[in-house]
């Protein structure tokens, strides 16, 4: 071991009392910050997944789909989708391509009628690729293929409004591309929540050819391009952009805005933490060894005395505070390691956020760049605040620090 770290660290166990205070305030820091900052970055990948799964990691449409409101149903849709959907799936990193057709109108049961917002989906591709984004509360997912009927999946509050159930009989009241009315006698296959009540009071998921029917169309609003991993965001958007110019390209992130307000809140509210942590620990390190350089004061003018420069004084109670800080800092990943991984075993149900009717799993991140830059930021700290507070006493006359009492 260094002499000058040995000399050090002999130095904590002198006043043991407060340099165990000292490493306990720093790990109890230390875990709180990786702790907030795992719970943070839990958060955000869940929420990107989530996004991306809904919309798909891109979207590709006309620039007015995303710029402008529409006069009628899918005035600014995609014309020649399937065309378009073979040459995105002709690229090797695009797995899935769904459509998908986005209308507004009436839903009804003969006696009483409702505002719906409506998603014409393919079937066959929607609940396969995206997983289960929605929960069944009753009946099944819509399927492809000839039915005897077109069928429909309503909200759990918007069957409930119109007393549906599996097997309802409904009518679809929509304007067409051409504005005139158009009605359509529709079946309920299955009855979900997606655990937004306010969203559920109106969502209506149908297939693309029944949407397109009820609209007299053979448009569709937008395409989502689901990519093999999310990290392939950004060059497969280049890449589509350049192959199809007269088209817009947006990313998940564009449309997620839930999740850029969610990001945004958070990394003020736990920057804020973390800073508060931060100054907490630099106070404390800061009196631990103002008091230690306040009984040594004499020792220091001694170790002057006999020639030790200020340089070397000041150097070992930088790592005296090093000594402290780091003990304090490792011990407190320590716990934040051990906390997250208890969390994995035995899972904790958070409630359900505003908004939301369904709670979710508390998760908290390993997240290795965070924990290096957790420990080097607070043995840093440590070292500095130590330094700052010695400098003057190792700087003072001998004579002066050899008559201190």
């Amino acid at each position: 071991m260094n002499p000058w770290l040995k000399f050090a660290f002999l130095n904590t166990l002198r006043n043991r009392r407060r340099s165990t205070v000292t490493v306990a305030i720093a790990a109890l820091g230390t875990a709180a910050i990786l702790l907030a900052g795992g719970f943070a970055i839990s958060t955000y990948s869940a929420l990107a997944q989530a996004s991306a799964r809904n919309t798909g990691h891109l979207i590709v449409g006309k620039p007015a789909q995303f710029t402008k409101d529409e006069a009628t149903p899918l005035e600014h849709g995609l014309d020649n989708a399937d065309a378009l959907k073979a040459r995105l799936l002709a690229d090797n990193d695009v797995r899935a391509v769904l459509p998908k057709v986005e209308f507004s109108g009436l839903i009804s049961n003969g006696d009483k009628s409702t505002v719906m917002m409506a998603v014409g989906v393919s079937p066959d591709d929607e609940f396969s690729v995206k997983g289960p984004f929605l929960t069944i509360k009753a009946g099944d997912v819509l399927s492809g293929g000839n039915t005897a009927s077109a069928q429909v999946m309503l909200g759990e509050a918007l069957a409930r409004s119109l007393n549906a159930k599996p097997g309802t009989s409904l009518t679809l009241l929509a304007s067409t591309t051409d504005g005139a009315l158009n009605a359509m006698d529709v079946q309920v296959k299955g009855i979900f929540s997606t655990g937004v009540p306010e969203i559920d009071k109106r969502l209506v998921y149908t297939d693309v050819l029944t949407a397109q029917k009820l609209l007299n169309t053979q448009r569709v609003s937008s395409l989502g391009v689901f990519l093999n991993r999310m990290d392939l965001t950004a060059a497969a958007q280049a890449r589509i952009a350049a192959a199809e110019p007269q088209l817009t390209v947006q990313t998940w992130v564009d449309q997620a805005a839930f999740y850029q307000g969610v990001k945004a809140l958070y990394n003020r509210i736990f920057g804020a933490l973390g800073i508060i942590i931060g100054v907490i620990v630099v106070f404390v390190v800061t009196n631990a060894m103002a008091m230690a350089i306040i009984e040594r004061t004499r020792e220091i003018g001694t170790l002057r005395a006999m020639g030790t420069l200020p340089g070397q004084l000041l150097r070992t109670l930088a790592l005296e505070g090093m000594v402290l800080g780091g003990a304090g800092a490792v011990v407190g990943a320590v716990i934040a390691l051990a906390a997250s991984v208890l969390l994995l075993v035995f899972p904790v149900q958070m409630p359900p956020p505003p908004g939301r009717s369904v709670g979710y799993p508390l998760t908290v991140a390993i997240d290795a760049p965070l924990y290096v830059f957790t420990l080097v930021a607070m043995v840093a700290l440590a070292m500095l605040a130590s330094a700052w507070v010695a400098r003057k006493t190792v700087h003072q006359p001998v004579v002066s620090a050899l008559a201190h009492t």
